[in-house]
């Protein structure tokens, strides 16, 4: 008898799927199982396609490329449809994958096996038959779903393990879990669930050449599946006596493959017997697929992390040493993206003078370069203020090392092989703000390139932006200037320096985000014994778009320093805080951007001399500008800067008075002598009882005089105004040249306007 007729006496037929040339070569009882005339035929692939259930199509070349992964026979069981879409019969499909090279390289397969009818359970009778679709099937997809889900969500490889032991697969669930990772020639464990700890011993390192599973799986790259004890106990003899003793009976180990290279091996042990049915297989290889992703994923990001972390600290410095009578404090917080380190920095420098410099800098841009320009800028004006050279000499040397660094580099670019990405090839520039301080008197001397202004906090909480000379950023123009600004860090007072990301993030402008960062300079939630950070609490807008804050604390209010440390992470919080996603500003579309923030105290000169007295005095509240002949614009400056210290006065027509007799007096020293005009400006007294006492000198003999002008006069109302505006003034001639000065007592408006 032949083989095809025992074949067809047992509903058993055979066929050839050729992939590479698109067809199906079927003997009659194939052709029979299909619905065909039962008469061997060839026929293209879309033909026979045609006949099978849609839904297990899909699920037949799952199999089929399982197989092929493993090796193995590919089994599945096909619901055969006539042409009107109706089920005639149930078969099951085995065969094996044969892999065919084409002359090219290209690789195809062909499929040999058989097809055989499967018997349908008579009404009546207990037959169990399991479904091609049906609940086992939607459990495996949901499972495949969250198990996917979670693994992606895994940042590292500690998190990619807890998800892999928590994982419960359908219908048949692992009781010990293991990874093994590949290091050079050897294998060891990387993490494992279900053991008790040293168990791992004898697995932690051995070659590769050894006679254990997952070594195999890892030189060979097909998985392998260990149905009984006795299959563990024929295949792997040697290792044999180490897993016996765990008391599992099945167990299935899986290569870990990505991009085509094995990288370790995953095993699944089951205390119950499991078949490693075609469909529990393609859930094990789907899962130790997503598993290797995930391992890759959490070791590329632990790497760039370690790389980024040890960048930063090797570009962030320590503050320190400590100095005498002053305390330092600084942030660095990256932006949002894959680096943790960007173009932004800080820096602490100690001069041969026995002074030290504070530097904050942002080079354009977020990106690797970026990140390199930083670095070696931020070595350049190391080593120019080492020297000992001036704030303007630091950083006229230090725009012409970055014109030069950044065309030096455009054109090793464009000599260099083509392809590469333009922002790398376009020069780049840096703001900066060079801070010299004498650590004795609190004299700084500030020089300004394109960087934001400095911020001072006075002794009595009041918060100011200091006004500052400055030029071009660095970069831009090699031989610039840049104009150097004196003024004094008094005692109890504080300076921040920042760079624009603080300002701006959560899409603030530089207003918006100014008067955000003023509430929170000018909280109590940061003093040395105030409320826990994060009890400031904005009420409503106040003047200049500050926001009023709660009153002092119970027992008076402070004039202490702030706590430092504390009003740095306040800072950072307001910008990058849960509050922060609240307060988002009107551009709230623009990049995120690095932030660096370094804070600078002069301590009192009383600190620490016995106790506080219940009822401190309220300190000075006291500003110094100069405005030079060459700058007639600095004096909106000088307005805006009396209205700021004098944002909490009581009665508004006085402030406004104030700021007039200020304008009228700088503008008069600006027009009428050739030097530059000093502004002293200082508020002496408790809230609601204060003496403002501004007084603005210049190196001119002349005294003021009275004058009538005309109608139509453009000027010689100055001493008028003072007279009607001021409660007393005055000109006091000095050795060489004259101060005038007003003096305003704060008076409520009801006091100012009395009726009658």
């Amino acid at each position: 008898m032949r083989t095809e007729d025992v074949l067809a006496a047992i509903a058993t037929g055979l066929w050839r799927w050729d992939n590479a040339s698109g067809t199906v070569t079927l003997d009659g009882e194939a052709a029979r199982l299909l619905g065909l005339p039962a008469e061997p035929v060839v026929l293209p692939e879309v033909a026979v396609r045609s006949r099978f259930h849609p839904v297990d199509w899909n699920e037949i070349n799952g199999i089929i490329n399982l197989a092929v992964a493993e090796g193995t026979l590919a089994e599945a069981r096909l619901r055969i449809m006539d042409v009107d879409g109706r089920v005639l019969r149930t078969v099951r499909s085995r065969s094996k994958p044969l892999e065919n090279r084409a002359p090219d390289g290209a690789t195809d397969y062909e499929l040999i096996g058989t097809i055989q009818e499967i018997a349908e359970p008579q009404p009546g009778t207990t037959a169990a038959h399991t479904p091609i679709t049906g609940d086992w099937r939607r459990s495996r997809e949901a499972f495949l779903l969250d198990a996917g889900r979670a693994l992606a969500e895994a940042r590292s490889t500690a998190e990619v393990l807890r998800v892999a032991a928590s994982l419960s697969m359908p219908g048949f669930s692992p009781d010990g879990l293991a990874v093994f990772g590949v290091a050079g020639d050897r294998l060891s464990v990387i993490g494992h669930h279900g053991h008790d700890p040293g168990d791992e011993g004898p697995f932690s390192d051995m070659p590769l050449e050894t006679d254990y599973p997952a070594a195999e799986v890892v030189r060979t790259g097909r998985a392998i599946y260990l149905a009984t004890p006795d299959d563990y106990k024929r295949r792997f003899p040697a290792s044999w006596p180490l897993a016996q003793r765990f008391d599992r009976v099945s167990w299935a180990f899986l290569p870990l493959i990505v991009a085509g290279r094995t990288m370790g091996a995953w095993m699944a042990a089951f205390k119950h017997p499991a078949s490693f049915s075609p469909d529990e297989r393609s859930v094990l290889t789907t899962v130790a697929r997503m598993l290797a992703q995930a391992l890759q994923r959490a070791g590329v990001a632990e790497s760039e992390r370690e790389l980024t972390t040890g960048l930063q600290r090797s570009m962030m410095p320590q503050l320190g040493p400590e100095i005498p009578g002053m305390r330092i404090a600084a942030r660095y917080v990256p932006t949002g993206g894959g680096l943790q380190v960007g173009g932004d920095w800080y820096d602490m420098i100690p001069l041969p003078s026995g002074r030290f410099a504070l530097v904050i800098g942002d080079v354009q841009g977020h990106d690797v370069r970026a990140a390199g320009l930083m670095g070696q800028l931020r070595i350049a004006v190391r080593a120019y203020a080492s020297e000992g050279h001036r704030p303007d000499a630091v950083l006229s040397r230090a725009s012409r090392f970055l014109a030069g660094l950044c065309s030096s580099y455009e054109s090793g670019e464009a000599g260099g092989a083509g392809g590469q990405d333009p922002d790398f090839q376009s020069p780049r520039f840096a703001t900066c703000l060079y801070v010299e301080c004498d650590p004795e008197t609190g004299l700084l001397e500030v020089a300004r390139a394109g960087h934001p202004d400095p911020a001072i906090r006075m002794a009595d909480g009041t918060v100011l932006m200091r006004p500052t000379a400055g030029g071009l950023p660095l970069g831009i123009v090699p031989d610039t200037d840049y104009p150097t600004t004196r003024f004094t860090l008094e005692p109890g007072e504080t300076m921040m320096l920042c760079t624009d990301g603080l300002i701006e993030t959560g899409g603030h402008d530089l207003d918006t985000g100014w008067a955000r960062l003023r509430a929170v300079l000018e909280s109590d939630a940061h003093a040395p014994e105030g409320p826990a950070p994060g009890a400031a609490t904005a009420d409503a807008a106040g003047p200049l778009g500050t926001a009023q804050l709660a009153g002092p604390p119970p027992g008076g209010p402070h004039f202490e320093p702030p706590h430092l440390e504390r009003l740095a992470d306040l800072l950072v919080q307001a910008v990058h805080g849960p509050s922060s996603h609240h307060t988002t500003g009107p551009l709230a579309d623009r990049r995120e951007d690095d932030i660096a923030v370094v804070l600078l105290c002069r301590e009192s000169a009383d600190l620490g001399r016995g106790p506080a007295p219940a009822h401190p005095a309220r300190p000075a509240r006291r500003t110094v500008l100069t405005v030079a002949q060459v700058e007639p614009e600095r004096i909106a400056g000088v307005r805006q800067q009396v209205r700021e210290l004098l944002h909490d006065w009581a009665d508004p027509d006085q402030v406004d008075s104030a700021v007039l007799m200020v304008s009228e007096m700088v503008t008069n020293v600006l027009t009428h002598t050739d030097g530059d005009a000093l502004l002293v400006a200082e508020a002496v007294g408790e809230l609601g009882a204060r003496r403002l006492r501004v007084e603005v000198a210049d190196g001119s003999d002349e005294l003021p005089h009275k004058r009538q002008p005309g109608e139509m006069s453009s000027s010689g109302r100055g001493v008028l105004l003072m007279e009607m505006l001021a409660d007393t003034w005055g000109v006091d001639p000095r050795g060489e040249g004259k101060s005038i000065w007003f003096e305003l007592h704060e008076q409520s408006k009801t006091d100012a306007d009395p009726e009658f």
